[in-house]
């Protein structure tokens, strides 16, 4: 299995599902790092004062969140991490919805979850509970001092955890201000004909592996012709690695019954209204 990249458990009612957290995308493209053409040593970014254009020294930066313009407040180091959401190494389900409810501008990032340490029969429970009833569980989730909202879905004999925007990231599509002729086009019955002509004429099977980013595959193997001729620089990297938390697993039949016997008790509890919004709407660079 690829490597997880957070471990915790999935947590409805009473029950708790160990599982590992691992990416369903990876990031291909091609990655072009500065180097120093005198020593081919790395290149990194200065920290540069925008008004001076000299260097600034770690140990005199601050962070903070324009208030207006021109002005801004200062947050500490403290201030901040007395913001971030704690930390429960759980995805916690608090509400099943039906999948077409959640609009396709609010899907962000897709990962995999496999079930951990003896969770296979719970974690196929909900999957196929999920299948049966033909919805997604909303849940929220820390991943690194970050709160997500998310959505849990089956996919064949696995479940897929989709980190969903917030509503609050998400434009209207009134910003388009799109006119009447399009909102209310005429269009003849020839045309749109001819239109579902053309779309049938082109219509194909699915088949990702015919589909390939074209400007990789140049650049890639213009690197392999180099470094074939022996033009390759031997150049400095660090590599580091971070622990991880995991779950235990809680007898599920006990569980399921108690969490029904208390389901009024364990209902999620009805939305309220957060705190009033400061006028600052950037967000801070963690």
């Amino acid at each position: 299995m690829a490597r997880a990249i957070w471990k915790g458990a999935i947590s409805f009612g009473l029950v708790h599902i160990p599982v590992a957290l691992v990416s369903a995308t990876s990031s291909q493209g091609v990655d072009f790092d500065w180097l120093d053409s005198r020593t081919m040593d790395p290149v990194g970014y200065k920290r540069v004062n925008k008004v001076t254009g000299k260097e600034v020294n770690k140990e005199h930066i601050v962070k903070g969140v324009a208030y207006e313009k021109g002005r801004y407040v200062v947050l500490s180091e403290e201030e901040i991490r007395s913001a971030h959401p704690l930390s429960t190494q759980t995805i916690d389900i608090f509400a099943f919805v039906d999948g077409e409810q959640i609009p396709l501008q609010n899907i962000d990032t897709p990962y995999y979850l496999a079930p951990d340490k003896r969770g296979g029969k719970v974690y196929a429970l909900l999957r196929e509970t999920l299948t049966k009833t033909k919805k997604v569980a909303l849940a929220r989730v820390v991943l690194h001092t970050r709160q997500y909202l998310a959505a849990l879905m089956p996919l064949d004999s696995a479940l897929v955890l989709v980190k969903l925007r917030w509503p609050a990231e998400v434009r209207s599509l009134d910003e388009l201000a799109l006119g009447p002729d399009v909102t209310k086009a005429e269009l003849a019955k020839g045309e749109l004909d001819m239109a579902k002509r053309l779309v049938d004429d082109m219509s194909a099977e699915w088949t990702p592996e015919d589909y390939r980013d074209g400007f990789e595959e140049k650049i890639m193997a213009l690197v392999d012709k180099k470094a074939h001729e022996g033009k390759i620089e031997d150049v400095e990297t660090d590599t580091g690695e971070e622990t991880r938390k995991t779950a235990d697993v809680i007898d599920l039949t006990e569980l399921l019954k108690r969490s029904l016997g208390g389901k009024s008790a364990a209902k999620a509890p009805a939305k309220t209204k957060s705190a009033s919004k400061p006028a600052a709407r950037k967000k801070v660079s963690k």
